[in-house]
C-alpha cells in the first residue's frame, strides 16, 4: 500500500508541473501534394509572362520607440532598414517589378560620379512605409519541478503607394506579425532560452508578409506602357524584352499621347485619352539584361512615324 500511496503522490505532483505545450499536428490540405505542386508551377509561369511594372522603395522608417536613439540618421535606424530590405528581397524574389534603389540614393549617385556613367531611372510608383508597432514580452508559468517561458515579438507596418508625378498617395495598406519562442524544464533538466534576437526578424518579416500581397496587386494593376527607340518603315524597336515578360508573338499597341491639360478643379495635370495608331506584333528579342534589353516588332495594322508623343501599351 505504501508503494502505491508512493506513486500516486509522484503522479499528483507531476501533474502540477508546467509543461511546454504540444507544438500542432500538420495536417495534409484536402488537394494532393502533386496537384499543389503543379498549380505553384502554373502560376509561376503566368507570373512570369507578366510585363514588369518599375518601383522603387523609399523612406522605411522606425516610429517606435524600440531600438531607438538620438541619432536620427534613417541609415542607422536598424529596424526601418530591416523592414526595407525585407521589403525589398520579397518584390525581386517576385520576378513581377523591375525595383530601383532610392534608400541608398546617396551610394549610388556616388558611385556613378566615380564611374562618370550617370543614368538614374524614373519608376511608376514610390514605396514609402514605417514600422510603427513593434514590441516584445516574456510570459512563463512554473510548477513544483518545473517551469516554462514564452518569448513573442509583434510588430505592424504601413505601406504607402505614391505616384511620382503628381505625389498623390493613391493606395495605403497595414500589416502585422507575430513569432515566439517557447522553452522549458522540469526537475532542472530541459532548455533555458536566453533573449532571442531572432524573434524581432521573424516578426517583421511576418508583417511584411501580411501586407505585400496587397501591395503586389495594386502595383500591376497600374498602367504599363514603354517607348519606342527606332522606327524603321514596318519594323519597329520597342524598349523592354524577355526579362521583362515581352516575348515573341506578343501583341501591343501603339497610341498617341493624348493632350495635358491642367484642372482648374484639382490643380493635377490630366491627359485626355490617348489615340490608337498602330497594331504590332513581337517577333524577337535582344539585349542580355533587364537595364539593356529591347524587342523588335513589325506594324501588323496602322502606321508609326518618329513622333515622341508614341507609346507601346498591352
Amino acid at each position: 500500500m505504501k508503494n502505491v500511496f508512493v506513486i500516486g503522490a509522484a503522479s499528483a505532483m507531476l501533474a502540477a508541473c508546467a509543461t511546454v505545450s504540444t507544438p500542432p499536428q500538420i495536417k495534409e490540405a484536402p488537394v494532393a501534394r502533386a496537384q499543389q505542386q503543379a498549380a505553384q508551377v502554373a502560376n509561376s509561369v503566368v507570373d512570369e509572362k507578366a510585363v514588369k511594372r518599375k518601383v522603387a522603395i523609399g523612406r522605411f522608417s522606425n516610429e517606435t520607440r524600440y531600438g531607438r536613439t538620438f541619432v536620427t540618421d534613417a541609415n542607422l535606424d536598424p529596424l526601418g532598414k530591416q523592414a526595407s530590405d525585407i521589403l525589398a528581397s520579397r518584390l525581386v524574389a517576385s520576378k513581377q517589378f523591375l525595383v530601383f534603389e532610392r534608400s541608398d540614393i546617396a551610394k549610388v549617385a556616388a558611385e556613378q560620379s566615380l564611374s562618370k556613367d550617370a543614368g538614374l531611372i524614373g519608376v511608376d510608383a514610390l514605396i514609402l512605409g514605417s514600422v510603427t508597432e513593434f514590441g516584445r514580452s516574456t510570459t512563463g508559468k512554473s510548477g513544483f519541478l518545473s517551469a516554462t517561458k514564452v518569448q513573442n515579438a509583434h510588430a505592424k507596418v504601413e505601406l504607402r503607394l505614391v505616384d511620382v508625378k503628381t505625389g498623390y498617395v493613391f493606395f495605403s495598406a497595414s500589416g502585422t506579425g507575430e513569432a515566439s519562442t517557447e522553452s522549458g524544464e522540469v526537475a532542472g533538466f530541459g532548455s533555458r532560452a536566453d533573449y532571442d534576437g531572432s524573434l524581432n526578424d521573424k516578426a517583421i518579416s511576418a508583417a511584411i508578409s501580411d501586407v505585400i500581397g496587397r501591395t503586389m496587386t495594386k502595383l500591376k494593376e497600374r498602367p504599363w506602357k514603354s517607348d519606342i527607340l527606332k522606327a524603321d518603315g514596318s519594323t519597329i524597336y520597342l524598349s523592354g524584352g524577355a526579362l521583362q515578360g515581352i516575348k515573341p508573338g506578343a501583341n501591343l499597341y501603339v497610341y498617341k499621347a493624348g493632350e495635358s491639360i491642367q484642372s482648374g478643379q484639382t490643380g493635377f495635370t490630366i491627359a485626355l485619352p490617348p489615340t490608337p495608331v498602330a497594331t504590332i506584333r513581337v517577333t524577337s528579342n535582344f539585349g542580355d539584361s533587364e537595364v539593356n534589353e529591347g524587342s523588335v516588332a513589325l506594324v501588323t495594322s496602322g502606321s508609326v512615324t518618329k513622333d515622341k508623343s508614341l507609346f507601346v501599351a498591352e
